[in-house]
C-alpha cells in the first residue's frame, strides 16, 4: 500500500499539522471515554461472509499495541445510512456511463428497506450538490436522476469529503459513502490522503463504482501500479484506506451486481468500539480476525485525541 500522508489533521477541509495549536479556542466538553468505532467485513479467502465472531476472535491494534474490545455489534437489521455520490463532470458525457450510472442508482436503492434505512443522494462536478436529502423513504428518490446533464470538472475527493462530514451526523451504525463516477478527479483541493484520514476520522467507508469501458480499467490500475511507493494516491487508495471497495463496471450486468453486493456486504458489516487514545495525532488501525482462512477489510486509523 502506498504511504499515505497520515501526519495531517482535517478541519474544515483544511490540513493542520498535528502540533498546531488553536489559540483561543471555545471550550470543548467530551465525555470521560471517547471511542473509535470501527465497521469490518470478514470474509473467507474465497469471499464468503464469515459469521457468528466475538470480540474474542478480533484483535485491534492501535499504533502497534492491541487495545481492549469494548463492544461488538454484528446485526445484520440495523439500518445503514447512504450517501450516493453522482459524478455529473464533462467526462461523463461519453460512451454508456450515464446510463450505467442510472442502473447503479437504482440497484443500490432497491436494497434499501423502506421506514429503516436512509439514503441522500448527491452530484457533483466542481463541488458537491445536494438532490434530494436523506429519506428512509428511497421511493422518493425516483427519477431523482431524470435531468442528468454533465458540466464542468471534477472534484471527487473534495465531494467525497463533504458528504463524510454530513454523514457524520447520522445516527445508524452501518454508514457508508457510494461514488458513481468513471474515475477521474480534474480539480480537488484535497488530495486522496487527505480525504482518507477525514472519512475515516468518523469512520465511514467509501465504495466506489467506476463506470468505465474495459479499456480505461487496465489503463487506470497500470497508472496506479507505476505510481509505486510515492505519496500519491488514486481511487483505489481512498477506498481501501476507508475500509471501502473499488469496482469496475462496463456492462449492465457488472453495474448491477457491483451496487447490490456492495450494500449486501455493508449490512455484513462487525462493528467495533475501542478506547479513542488522547494524542493529537493520527493513529493506525490494525485489525486481525485470529482465523487463518479470514480477511478483514476495515478502516486504516483514525485521528487521536
Amino acid at each position: 500500500m502506498r504511504r499515505a500522508l497520515f501526519s495531517i489533521i482535517i478541519a474544515g477541509g483544511v490540513g493542520i499539522t498535528a502540533t498546531a495549536q488553536t489559540q483561543d479556542a471555545p471550550p470543548r466538553f467530551r465525555s470521560a471515554t471517547e471511542v473509535v468505532t470501527i465497521q469490518a467485513s470478514v470474509r473467507t479467502n474465497r469471499g464468503r461472509p464469515v459469521p457468528g465472531l466475538t470480540t474474542n476472535d478480533f484483535e485491534v491494534r492501535d499504533n502497534g499495541q492491541v487495545r481492549p474490545i469494548l463492544s461488538l455489534r454484528a446485526d445484520r437489521q440495523s439500518p445503514v445510512s447512504l450517501a450516493i455520490l453522482v459524478d455529473t463532470s464533462g467526462s461523463m458525457a461519453t460512451g454508456p456511463k450515464r446510463a450505467l450510472t442510472r442502473q447503479a442508482l437504482d440497484s443500490v436503492l432497491a436494497q434499501l428497506r423502506r421506514g429503516e434505512d436512509e439514503v441522500g443522494v448527491f452530484t457533483f462536478d466542481s463541488a458537491l450538490h445536494e438532490r434530494r436529502g436523506f429519506t428512509s423513504e428511497p421511493l422518493d428518490m425516483k427519477g431523482v436522476l431524470d435531468d442528468f446533464s454533465v458540466f464542468g470538472s471534477t472534484s471527487l475527493y473534495d465531494a467525497t469529503a463533504a458528504a463524510a462530514r454530513q454523514l457524520a451526523a447520522r445516527s445508524a451504525a452501518h454508514k457508508a459513502i457510494i461514488v458513481l463516477t468513471d474515475g477521474t478527479d480534474t480539480s480537488s483541493t484535497m488530495t486522496a490522503p487527505e480525504v482518507s484520514g477525514l472519512a475515516s476520522s468518523i469512520s465511514v467507508p467509501v465504495y466506489i463504482v467506476a463506470t468505465v469501458p474495459s479499456i480505461d480499467q487496465r489503463a487506470m490500475l497500470e497508472a496506479a501500479e507505476r505510481a509505486g511507493d510515492s505519496d500519491a494516491a488514486d481511487l483505489r487508495d481512498l477506498a481501501e484506506w476507508t475500509g471501502g471497495q473499488l469496482v469496475f463496471a462496463s456492462t449492465d450486468v457488472e453495474t448491477l451486481t457491483a451496487a447490490s453486493s456492495l450494500v449486501h456486504e455493508l449490512r455484513q458489516q462487525y462493528v467495533l468500539a475501542i478506547e479513542a487514545a488522547a494524542q493529537r495525532e493520527w493513529r493506525r488501525l490494525d485489525i486481525r480476525v485470529k482465523r487463518p482462512s479470514a480477511i478483514v477489510k476495515a478502516r486504516s486509523g483514525y485521528f487521536g485525541g
